[in-house]
């Protein structure tokens, strides 16, 4: 996916239709795809994300912020060095704020596995890491849509620690 494409990607998502007033407090679980973008290497997730685990709504119009876990089920693929792919299991605490009923900017980090170590030229060194995210995105009515930067890494665990990173657009129904 070439660079002149993200902001294509970018003003799709933030021209969907905006939830209607009636729509607003949806709230409940939601599946989903993740679609993530390197030079070197690609990533395609299912995604479960439950229902708000909490909400705090902000006085004078300061929008609110919530919490929900993305789990994921990922499967990697390398385009360069070696053409070998590989799977991962995640589960991400997604903190989100809300200025208004159509936009949200999030924030998570949380816990995932890889089955490989080694993975397009790069040395990870444990199976377990950390995976952090940031991003935006925009509700519609029966659900949502969004782009973030992710960033997976052990933490400095264990050395050497070279960490993964993807552009990712996301596409999420809620029920």
């Amino acid at each position: 996916m070439p660079t002149k494409i993200i902001p294509f990607l970018l003003s799709a998502v933030l021209w969907c239709e905006p939830i209607s007033a009636t729509a607003q407090t949806v709230t409940g679980q939601g599946l989903g795809l993740q679609l993530g973008y390197h030079a070197d290497y690609r990533r395609a997730s299912l995604i479960y994300e439950t229902p708000s685990l909490w909400q705090h709504q902000f006085n004078n119009n300061g929008g609110k912020v919530d919490l929900r876990v993305a789990f994921g089920l990922s499967y990697w693929h390398s385009k360069r060095y070696d053409s070998r792919s590989m799977g991962q299991l995640g589960a991400i605490p997604m903190l989100r704020w809300w200025p208004n009923k159509h936009l949200f900017f999030e924030i998570g980090s949380g816990p995932t596995v890889f089955s490989r170590s080694k993975f397009a030229n790069h040395r990870l060194s444990t199976h377990f890491q950390f995976g952090s995210r940031i991003g935006v995105g925009v509700a519609t009515k029966n659900g949502q849509f969004g782009i973030h930067y992710a960033h997976y890494s052990n933490a400095n665990i264990r050395k050497p620690n070279p960490g993964l990173d993807l552009i990712e657009v996301m596409a999420l129904y809620r029920f």
